[in-house]
């Protein structure tokens, strides 16, 4: 296992590239004087922007040049070295769609893997100023602040978010049913801004019904640093899953019951 300064260096690293291709997004950000930019369609239907592919190319440039022995998997570009026991995943913008719009939640998305195990993760989100920060062994940090996961552990005191309500309750209409039936406090503060707000204990439960590992990967070491769970809907610690998971702990299980009771559109 990488010892504690080693893993700080990376974790200092990957802060410094998120942030830099977090001012690339800034650049083309929507606002009341900035149009946006043009947008393209991928074979999966998501949008894609320049912002998307410049942010990502200046990740790989910095990644080359301080490793270059390590592999990279991005969204926008694919792999590079990808037999390395070293592996950035990266996401240049996670939440294009808000971006697009000009909502300021979407965020740059960075994690090192090492043989196979996510141990360093980075959300920056550029527009709040807002940056958390982990790696294995180390806890989590929200700017330069310390954080853990809320203690609550009343589903009817919980507040649960889900980036997607039309792409969740197609995927199982009934888990979604018996959900909104048993909270109070439901909001859509979706994609990695979501998980943000778990680790930093501002919500309990973030759920996403369609995941990619690159969406995922910087999401697991922070929030299991932070003392929460990132798993799958099967309950799989892993970031390649279809789906995703984060909750602060104490409410895994009842997110969890739930899942096998209606695991059949799962």
């Amino acid at each position: 296992m990488l010892d504690a300064k080693v893993l700080s260096e990376y974790l200092d690293f990957a802060v410094q590239a998120a942030e830099a291709a977090g001012r690339i997004a800034l650049e083309y950000f929507p606002g009341p004087h900035r149009p946006c930019p043009e947008i393209a369609t991928k074979a999966d239907d998501s949008p894609v922007t320049i912002a998307d592919r410049q942010a990502e190319e200046k990740l790989r440039e910095l990644i080359r040049r301080e490793f270059p022995g390590h592999g990279i998997f991005g969204e926008e570009f694919g792999r590079e070295k990808p037999d390395s026991e070293f592996v950035w995943i990266i996401d240049p913008i996670d939440g294009t769609k808000s971006f697009v719009r000009g909502v300021p939640l979407y965020g740059v998305l960075i994690a090192l893997e090492y043989r196979k195990e996510c141990v360093v993760g980075v959300i920056h989100h550029p527009s709040l100023g807002e940056t958390v920060r982990a790696a294995k062994g180390l806890g989590c940090f929200w700017n330069d602040r310390r954080v853990t996961v809320s203690s609550i552990d009343d589903p009817k005191k919980a507040m649960f978010l889900c980036t997607n309500g039309a792409s969740f309750h197609k995927k199982n209409p009934e888990l979604l049913s018996a959900l909104l039936d048993r909270v109070t406090f439901w909001r859509g503060w979706s994609d990695c801004y979501g998980y943000t707000l778990v680790a930093t204990g501002r919500a309990e439960v973030m759920l996403d019904p369609a995941m990619a590992p690159w969406d995922c990967a910087a999401l697991k070491p922070i929030l299991e640093e932070a003392g929460g769970t990132f798993t799958n809907w099967e309950g799989e610690a892993t970031i390649h899953g279809t789906d995703a998971m984060g909750t602060n702990g104490r409410m895994y299980d009842f997110m969890m019951d739930l899942m096998r009771r209606h695991r059949r559109a799962l």
